[in-house]
Parts: structure tokens; sequence; C-alpha cells
């Protein structure tokens, strides 16, 4: 029995050293790096109030991430990937200006485009939840508001706000309304050659296949003093493609605190199971100030998604896609029932990833596993060497012989 403890506890060691120094692994694209770059209206002489688009180009070892966000009419964010590390985006800018957006956008060679998709924010709901229910969908229609149509915000000049070096860029937008007097909406969009995690909660992490959007709603006058807000997004992609949001599960809340979930709505082949062509995710939080702090942090949900009849009301998205593209639909509803109402902080951010492959997930980290190993090894280790210490304490004692007798 005392031979077999050092060979137990050998592989015990080896085992928690193996745990903490393989969580850097598990993502198959850890170790993947894109070179990125950004540019304005590429291809734009002039300047033009109408055009409204960041390009950024993430040059691979033999393929390019081309993503696009695009200020024209609704706010969107395109991704095309393609297997050429020469190509390039292609827009007709007289057409396009001139309200000819078919087929004025392009990236060339057409024949390299392996993937594309677009993630359009189309509406903006705000509903009067006298109940404190925080469940829109079992609301009379009495209690929304006309929705603010995204379309016909204003959206800023992206020249004063872009930054080539750190490859982002925010946009921010408004309409006429009273409610937007002093308020904005507005989506602070970041693209990566490398893996990281974002520096405030909820602390996603990405990799060189994805960006990352910062959605906000700052200062907007509410329209009652329950108003909660849904925001509406739509997809776009290839007929032959289908989406779904997937929910997974963690024990690990150690970047995101009390969150335990991950929502990933992902465009997969329609005759495959597994495979994840393109990807939205996010944790299934929100936060009431421009700060996050743990007492800030609310929930929220979103619905199934239901097939929408027409490309979205994007001209960017209209440019490039061409008609009879599947396009999907669903809503993100933040706050729970007992929440504060938005007019307590007059504050509200989402953030999401936008990417292609299967999304990055988080693994635990080395600090976690490293308690959990201690946790679960020290009980092992005492009964291993207390029953090595027995066995061997045992085996000292010697029997004496039988007395004799009288």
């Amino acid at each position: 029995m005392g031979f077999v403890v050092v060979p137990t506890v050998q592989i015990y060691t080896f085992i928690l050293f193996l745990l903490i120094h393989s969580t850097s692994g598990l993502d198959g694209y850890d170790e993947y790096r894109r070179n990125v770059s950004m540019e304005l209206n590429p291809g734009l002489k002039k300047p033009s109030t109408g055009a409204g688009l960041v390009h950024v180009r993430a040059v691979g070892s033999d393929d390019t991430l081309h993503f696009l966000l695009c200020s024209h009419e609704a706010p969107a964010l395109m991704l095309v990937h393609t297997n050429s590390s020469s190509s390039a985006v292609h827009i007709d800018w007289e057409a396009f200006l001139n309200g000819n957006y078919s087929g004025s956008l392009k990236v060339v060679p057409e024949s390299s485009v392996q993937f594309s998709s677009a993630l359009v924010f189309t509406r903006l709901w705000e509903y009067d939840d006298v109940n404190d229910t925080a469940d829109p969908e079992h609301l009379t229609p009495s209690s929304f508001f006309p929705p603010y149509e995204l379309q016909d915000f204003s959206w800023d000049d992206l020249n004063t706000t872009i930054n080539l070096t750190n490859h982002s860029v925010t946009l921010c937008g408004r309409n006429s309304s009273t409610s937007f007097r002093n308020g904005s909406l507005c989506l602070a969009f970041s693209a990566f050659g490398s893996k990281g995690r974002g520096a405030v909660w909820p602390g996603l992490l990405h990799n060189a296949n994805s960006s990352q959007l910062r959605i906000w709603l700052d200062n907007v006058s509410p329209r009652s003093n329950q108003s909660r807000f849904a925001l509406e997004l739509q997809s776009v992609s290839s007929a032959a493609q289908r989406g779904h949001v997937d929910v997974l599960k963690s024990i690990d809340d150690e970047y995101t605190p009390s969150i335990f979930k991950v929502s990933q709505w992902v465009s997969s082949p329609s005759n495959a199971s597994s495979a994840v062509l393109g990807y939205t995710q996010w944790k299934p939080v929100a936060y009431r100030t421009a700060q996050p702090k743990f007492e800030d942090a609310t929930p929220c949900r979103h619905s199934n998604p239901v097939l929408v009849s027409q490309l979205p009301p994007s001209g960017w998205v209209q440019a490039f896609f061409r008609d009879g593209q599947q396009t999907s639909a669903l809503n993100i509803t933040f706050s729970i029932a007992g929440d504060p109402f938005y007019n307590v902080t007059n504050y509200l951010s989402w953030s999401i990833l936008v990417g292609l492959g299967p999304p990055p997930l988080d693994s635990f980290s080395p600090l976690v596993l490293t308690i959990m190993a201690v946790g679960l090894g020290t009980p092992l280790a005492l009964i291993l060497f207390g029953g090595a210490g027995a066995c061997i304490f045992k085996k000292g004692q010697h029997p004496q012989g039988y007395e004799p007798i009288n």
C-alpha cells in the first residue's frame, strides 16, 4: 500500500498542472491573429453627409474579414468573409448617393465571398409597465408607445469619432421628438486583431474573428414614469442558412458577476446541426449607469427569432444583399419585475459580439481551476497520506509471541 501513494500524488499534481495551463488552449482561435486596418467611406472622393460607412479590413494568412459599420438609415454592422487575403470593398458611390442601392456595394472578387451577414438595429420600443411585470409580450397594445424607427434618426458624422489607431468608432443618433431633445442612442464599435477581453463589464471575451458593439440609451426622456425599453434587431444571411438562439450555462461568473449564461444568435447551414458560420453573442445583462457596478446590473431577455419578408431599412444592407435573402428578427427586452424603471438613471447599456465561426466561450480561469483543484485535491491527499501512514504504522508493529501456558 505504501508504494502506491507517491505515484498517486504525482499523478494528481500532474493533472493539476495540466488543468491550470490548458485554459488558454480551449479556444481554437486563441493564438490566431489578423492585421487590422480601418477606413472611412472607402473610395469616396468628396465628403458627403449621406455616406456613413466605416470599413474594417482584417487580413489573415489566407483570408479576409470585412466589417462594415453603416449609418445610412437604420444602423447596421455587416460581416463579409472571403478566402482571399487581397479581397477589397468596391462601391459605386454615384449610384448609392442617388438612391440606386441595389448592387452598389460589392466585395471583390465576388467569387471569394464565403459568408456574409448583417445585423441591423431597426426599432426602439418603449412601453408603460404599469403592473411592473417587465414582460412586454403579455401587455396590451395600448401599453406601447409608438416605436422609434431608427431609420428616421439623424446620425452624427462618423469622422468626428473614428479612431484609426484603436480601430474603434462611436455612432450616435437622435430623432426630432422632444424625448430625444437632450438624449441619444449610441453604438460604439471596436475591431480586434487578436484575443482579448472587454475592460468593463460584461467583459466579453473576443478573438481575431470578432468585433464588439456597445449600445446605450442616454438621457432620453421617457414617456411615462414606468417606462421600460426593448430593442428590435434584424439579421440578414443567405437563404441557405438558418438562425437560432442558443443559451449556454456556466458556473463561473468571474468576469460578469452574478451572470451564469451566455446567449448566441448563430447562423448555420440548413443541412448541418453543429457548424456555425457566424454569430451575435451577448451576456443576458444590461447596466443602468455608464460605469457599470454590480447593483446597476439588470437582466435582459430575447424573443424567439421570426422570419421577415423583406430586407431591413438600411441603405448599405440593401446595396449589398439581393432580394430573396433570409431575414429574421427578434427583440431584446431589458429589466425584470421589481427592477427600477428607466427614469431612475435615464441610462441603459448593452454589449454584444459579432463575428465569424464558433463564438468564443469562456473557460474556467486558472484562478478558479486552482481553487477547484485545491478544494477537491486536499481531502484526497489527506485520505491517501492518512491511509498510507496507518498502513506503515501498522506494518511497523511486530506482534509478540504466545505467552507460555502455566
